[in-house]
């Protein structure tokens, strides 16, 4: 099947699953409304852990549901109406938007948590030395792929359709530093905090750290986002949440430690609290809602320049379908 016409199945399909499962949102008022957060592992998701946990979401008079759901199912979980709100790596999101995923971004969340490593001895020394190599990736549209492709590109190598230099190689998260040290792959793309505990225990170099290199360090990698349908029916829940998220983040900024302690206490993420705490500091939880929308056009800007959106696809207009500019307050 065509990548357009896989992409028109697609968005059918999402619009019939939510023409069966939209009418909660239509018959309940907002005083009712129950939000349904999803929550997933992970440990830049501090903000939104910290957020139920301290109470942020309540402080803003909402009603809430945490629903566990697992990071690489987040957009299977908004397109069948299993949850109302989250925030996640902005770019894994960029296809499922353009295919129709009713998804909106509010604020940008912080920057920071992917990178690129190779072994110490590798005749890898910089981006540009990947031409010709391969690199494991957990996804071939997963965050740390799309940003290794990005940054790559930047770097003069090939990445996509007809000039693609490097193989990119998929492996599960528990297999791609295995990969590495058997030689299977060159350099691994990967997100924290796994790819920061495999830098420190078999003493890996990085290539890439978006939470320090020019181009991504002020770039947020993590946006929150609330379903297109939220945004429609109950806009005032939608930036409610948005507001107590961001409030978070700024908790989470001024307090680190705390927030990795919370974490593992609550079973949010397992791991070491000091080194938790030094992954989360070396982030920026500055959030910004003109910050969300300026990383959105970035990252969709760069998806069209390297044909990873369909031709036909107008760029702008996915950005300004896919992000919802809330009040602050």
């Amino acid at each position: 099947m065509k990548k357009k016409d896989l992409a028109f199945v697609t968005t059918v399909l999402l619009v019939v699953l939510l023409g069966f499962t939209g009418c909660r949102s239509k018959t309940v008022k907002d005083s009712d409304y129950v939000l349904r957060v999803g929550i997933q592992p992970d440990l830049c998701l501090a903000p939104l852990h910290i957020a139920i946990e301290k109470g942020f979401l309540e402080a803003e008079g909402l009603k809430f549901e945490a629903i566990k759901i697992e990071s690489a199912v987040s957009a299977e979980a908004i397109a069948g109406n299993q949850i109302d709100a989250g925030f996640g790596l902005l770019a894994k999101f960029i296809q499922p938007l353009e295919n129709g995923l009713p998804l909106k971004f509010t604020s940008g969340i912080h920057t920071g948590c992917i990178k690129i490593v190779t072994a110490q001895d590798s005749d890898v020394k910089s981006l540009s030395d990947l031409r010709g190599k391969k690199v494991g990736v957990p996804g071939l549209m997963a965050s740390p792929s799309v940003i290794a492709k990005r940054a790559i590109a930047a770097a003069g190598v090939g990445v996509t359709g007809n000039n693609l230099e490097v193989d990119f190689v998929v492996y599960s998260n528990a297999d791609l530093y295995v990969a590495l040290g058997k030689g299977a792959v060159d350099a691994v793309a990967g997100g924290d905090p796994g790819v920061s505990v495999a830098v420190r225990e078999n003493n890996l170099k990085v290539l890439l750290d978006t939470a320090t290199d020019a181009k991504f360090k002020n770039e947020y990698c993590c946006l929150s986002f609330v379903t297109a349908p939220l945004a429609e029916k109950h806009p005032e829940i939608a930036a409610k949440f948005t507001r107590a998220v961001l409030k978070a983040s700024e908790w989470v900024e001024q307090n680190p430690l705390e927030a990795a302690k919370i974490q593992i206490e609550k079973n949010y993420v397992a791991g070491d609290a000091g080194f938790n705490a030094s992954l989360l500091a070396s982030y920026s939880f500055k959030p910004s809602v003109q910050g969300g929308y300026d990383a959105l056009k970035n990252t969709v800007d760069e998806f069209k320049a390297l044909h990873l959106l369909n031709d036909e696809t107008d760029a702008q207009k996915l950005v300004e379908n896919s992000f919802l500019f809330v009040e602050k307050n």
